[in-house]
């Protein structure tokens, strides 16, 4: 995908214009909120739109040498440019993708076994194991905000808040069905068992974003339950959260302060609605999201994980890695999520292009 040099130079206009009011120090509020924002984004495009420019205004001058002495010494220069010249304008192409604004955000995390009974509970412990490491790798903070346990450990759901520069982007594929195939700790017999757990990555909104109204929400209080124990609540501290217009429901049973389970559920409640407003909103976009590397949907088999044979393949890229315990530990975790990126920043470059 190439880039005139006439939308360069838009770019870097824009881009001087942004500067000069941010400078100037008229504007207030939410003017300047807005502006400090498209500001950000726009950086990383003008900074490279500025190295190409000037490569390219390089390579041309390189080319008009006509002195024999000069010309064996640019040479050189010119095969290095040739080189670093596509790479960069491929960088400037990849910078330049429509954003998905939801990107820079914090996420909720919510994973729930599915098909696989208590060897479906303890994969999605796993999983919110491995989450929870690749979070800490990347210096995010992630912190449980409902968690309903197995009785032979895992969890039967787990929802949690990732908070971080750019935890949507990263995570955002994750979202769908990951498959296990092992042989159970109480399985005698030897016998490989296949079970699920489904992942969904929500992104976080602003107040802003989602207006809830009082009185559309019946919001219930009763006793936790729990797999028993000390942890069990004694207290009418969980908290059930109903959203009338939309019939959704978000319950929070994790502390023991009935208001501090009340501020979390209207968390998820707030992610939950917030998806459900993009989704509508991207509309036609649908069919476009599910041709790229996965649509998010829950129901979408995305990986699965074979520890008979040591490999996690995410069926979606066609990528297997077999190295599934650092997979598992979370580091290993970052090529996969890399991958997927990158596949997806080809396949809309390449709608792009057609």
């Amino acid at each position: 995908m190439s880039i005139s040099d006439a939308r360069l130079a838009q770019i870097a206009a824009r881009f001087a214009e942004l500067e000069a009011r941010l400078a100037s120090g008229t504007l207030e509020g939410k003017d300047f909120v807005a502006a400090s924002r498209d500001f950000a984004e726009l950086e990383p495009v003008a900074r490279t739109a500025a190295e190409v420019m000037a490569m390219r205004g390089e390579l041309a001058s390189l080319a008009q040498l006509d002195d024999p002495e000069m010309r064996e010494l640019a040479e050189e220069e010119i095969a290095r440019l040739k080189v670093e010249l596509p790479e960069a304008e491929h960088r400037l192409a990849v910078a330049m993708l429509p954003r998905d604004r939801a990107d820079s955000r914090s996420a909720m995390l919510e994973i729930r076994a599915g098909t696989g009974g208590d060897e479906a509970a303890l994969f999605a412990g796993d999983l919110y194991r491995m989450y929870e490491r690749f979070a800490a790798e990347q210096g995010w903070r992630i912190e449980p905000v409902s968690m309903s346990a197995s009785e032979v450990g895992g969890f039967k759901e787990v929802v949690a808040q990732v908070s971080g520069n750019g935890v949507f982007a990263r995570l955002k594929f994750e979202s769908g069905v990951h498959r296990v195939q092992r042989v159970p700790v109480t399985e005698s017999g030897g016998r490989i068992h296949t079970s699920a757990a489904t992942v969904a990555v929500l992104p976080e909104p602003d107040e802003v974003d989602v207006q809830i109204e009082d009185k559309d929400l019946k919001i219930d209080v009763y006793r936790a339950s729990g797999a028993g124990g000390q942890h069990v609540n004694t207290t009418d501290s969980a908290v059930r959260i109903t959203h009338l217009p939309t019939g959704t429901v978000v319950t929070c049973q994790d502390g023991r302060s009935q208001h501090k389970n009340k501020e979390k559920a209207m968390q998820v409640l707030r992610a939950r609605l917030f998806e459900a407003q993009r989704d509508a909103a991207q509309g036609e976009e649908a069919a476009a999201r599910k041709a790229m590397v996965g649509s998010g949907d829950r129901s979408e088999r995305i990986r699965t994980y074979n520890f008979p044979q040591g490999r996690v393949t995410d069926h979606r890229i066609n990528l297997t890695l077999h190295r599934l315990p650092e997979i598992l530990e979370g580091p290993g975790l970052g090529e996969l999520v890399d991958a997927l990126i990158a596949e997806d920043q080809a396949k809309r470059l390449a709608a792009l292009g057609e």
